[in-house]
């Protein structure tokens, strides 16, 4: 394959996952309130998922470091084709809390075999073709591409959801056997070499994986600053995505549910416009941790905004900077994050990441879950938004680093970099570091 058709092959089954996915997400949490939850019970089941996440990154990871990124993104469509038709089943038997969070730990489970595992795959395939233009613009075109598709799919789901809140999810599972059947054939290991597991060696696999999570990843400073903004960050994300659902209709004072798909159409056009003001702004020669400061900042004002303020369509214009916010720092971040770890545990590190990142999701969803409750859900953005204040030092820290990969490269005038180099030198004691890691 040549790099164009590796990055159309990217843009087409990401696009699609993507849509098939985002059918539920502007009616999940009223779905689950529909089928009984309290608020706080949605985000136990919310937070289970998180946490499932979190749990399985590991050895999801090792079977994608292992028997191929392909394998992992057909296992994660698969599991999450399960893990829809459970959370249908379980409203229709009136299924709580419990049967639920169990339909959560399956769907966690899917996903995880997806986090990392495309991403791993696009970046060793697009060395392995010999391409060499800065990774941002493959990234933030897959987020623009994502981004539609999410607005296609949010829209989607709003209508088929006043119509019947399990419409969408049924949609869902239709349409990811599709993307199965697309992956199946598109997909081809190209710039790694997949090898064999047995079931017995899969315990001395993890512990080969948490060695090399630690030694290339926590270990080096710079990658360990991108997860300490992941834990603090994603701690709110996932509140702020799904608590807005009911309070948005709650300042509206209408139960219409489409509604819910407008907005978060309008999310994904959020999204989309962050990640092409990132196209744009690579021009100029600017240093990624700028992107991510201005980012990190407008992110915590407007989600703390969100929360005092007692008007629908204020409200809706916050929500949209927080994804504007959030579609600035996504490709930057992926850009940054891959220039600092080696191919071989490319997966790995990638999925250790998210794990960290999913704890913090889980603990922040559930406490902010029980605030709502006890208290109201704009509490709970209030709080959320000032708990990602904590965020802003710790970009400045890597900031201060002036690792050679915070400057983007778009071109022969700027002194930054496109794909990693084979070797890169530790910036600390100047020597380089196994399989080519920049700390």
């Amino acid at each position: 394959m040549t790099s164009k058709k590796v990055i159309q092959t990217y843009l087409l089954v990401s696009g699609l996952y993507t849509l098939s996915a985002s059918l539920i997400w502007g009616v999940n949490t009223l779905f689950l309130m529909d089928a009984g939850l309290s608020i706080f019970e949605v985000f136990i089941a919310n937070g289970v998922f998180t946490a499932s996440m979190a749990i399985f990154e590991i050895p999801t990871g090792v079977l994608a470091d292992t028997r191929g990124r392909r394998v992992s993104f057909l296992l994660s469509v698969a599991v999450l084709v399960v893990g829809t038709l459970g959370y249908v089943g379980a409203a229709q038997i009136g299924g709580g809390v419990v049967l639920f969070s169990l339909m959560s730990v399956i769907l966690g489970l899917g996903f995880t075999f997806y986090s990392g595992a495309v991403e791993a795959w696009l970046v060793d395939a697009l060395i392995s073709t010999g391409y060499d233009a800065p990774l941002e613009q493959v990234f933030s075109r897959g987020s623009m591409v994502s981004g539609a598709a999410m607005l296609v799919g949010t829209v989607g789901g709003g209508l088929l959801g006043d119509l019947n809140l399990a419409l969408p999810f049924l949609g869902r599972a239709l349409f990811l056997t599709v993307v199965f059947g697309i992956a199946l054939f598109k997909m081809q290991e190209i710039g790694y070499v997949p090898r064999a597991l047995k079931m017995a060696a899969l315990p001395q696999e993890m512990n080969k994986v948490m060695r090399d999570s630690l030694r290339y990843g926590w270990d080096q400073k710079s990658v360990r600053l991108f997860m300490v903004m992941g834990f603090i960050q994603m701690g709110v994300s996932g509140w702020v995505f799904y608590a807005w659902q009911p309070y948005f209709l709650e300042l509206l004072g209408r139960d219409a549910v489409w509604v819910a798909g407008v907005v978060a159409a309008l999310i994904a056009l959020s999204t989309i416009a962050g990640n092409a003001v990132v196209g744009w702004l690579s021009r100029f020669c600017l240093k990624r941790t700028t992107l991510l400061v201005a980012s990190a900042g407008l992110f915590t004002a407007a989600i703390t905004g969100i929360g005092q303020v007692h008007s629908f369509w204020a409200a809706v214009a916050l929500l949209m900077l927080v994804m504007f916010a959030a579609g600035v720092a996504q490709p930057v971040r992926q850009a940054y994050f891959n220039h600092l770890i080696p191919s071989e545990q490319r997966a790995t590190i990638i999925s250790f990441d998210s794990m960290v990142s999913s704890a913090g999701g889980a603990l922040g969803q559930t406490g902010l879950g029980y605030l709502a409750q006890v208290r109201s859900i704009a509490g709970g953005y209030v709080v959320g938004g000032l708990f990602t204040v904590l965020a802003l030092p710790v970009v400045l820290l890597l900031r201060r680093r002036n690792d050679p990969v915070d400057q983007i490269d778009a071109g022969p005038g700027c002194a930054g970099q496109g794909l990693p180099e084979v070797s890169q030198m530790d910036a600390d004691a100047g020597q380089p570091l196994p399989g080519g890691v920049l700390d």
